[in-house]
């Protein structure tokens, strides 16, 4: 896709939102349940199950995947969609990218050993490696504006509302 292609599709959506801001609002959702025999969640992907268990840190096996790792998955996945629409926009000359992310995580907080210990990540580190021949420039203007779109990027960087809620469901009486 070229950067005209990509106006021509999202040109028309863009004059939409703008006429009505509230056609842009959109609620995504993610699905999982427990798994009756571990200590697990099998979380629906739309493409597959995902098996999210304990990090061998928590006690884990390592066989199901880490929660945390999927967060910086998901990272790594928004910001390189996001860097490569922004670059088409740009027309910026990119032959290829590699994008990692890496955090860390002090485990005494996650399993209640120290309160001092923050629960989640205390960092997180987010690099691109870029093929181009670019000027300096145009790759801070890229970087700049990958961070600015990326929905995962923005979303950790500024905490949103969060609300938690639980229901219990129970089974219709038998006759």
């Amino acid at each position: 896709m070229d950067a005209a292609e990509l106006k021509s599709v999202q040109g028309p959506l863009k004059q939409a939102y703008r006429d009505d801001a509230q056609s842009a609002v959109i609620t995504l959702r993610a699905k999982g349940s427990i798994d009756d025999q571990a200590i697990a969640c099998k979380v629906e992907t739309g493409r597959a199950i995902a098996v999210a268990g304990l990090h061998p840190a928590t006690g884990g096996s390592g066989l199901e995947l880490c929660s945390g790792d999927m967060l910086l998955e998901a990272l790594v996945a928004c910001a390189g969609v996001t860097l490569k629409a922004v670059a088409t926009a740009l027309e910026f000359r990119l032959d290829g990218a590699k994008v990692e992310a890496e955090g860390d995580l002090d485990f005494r907080g996650t399993l209640g050993v120290a309160k001092d210990a923050p629960v989640g990540f205390r960092s997180i580190r987010l690099r691109f490696e870029l093929d181009t021949d670019e000027p300096q420039d145009r790759i801070d203007t890229l970087i700049k504006l990958t961070e600015r779109y990326c929905v995962v990027f923005q979303t950790i960087n500024q905490k949103p509302e969060l609300l938690v809620t639980a229901e219990p469901h129970r089974p219709a009486a038998r006759m």
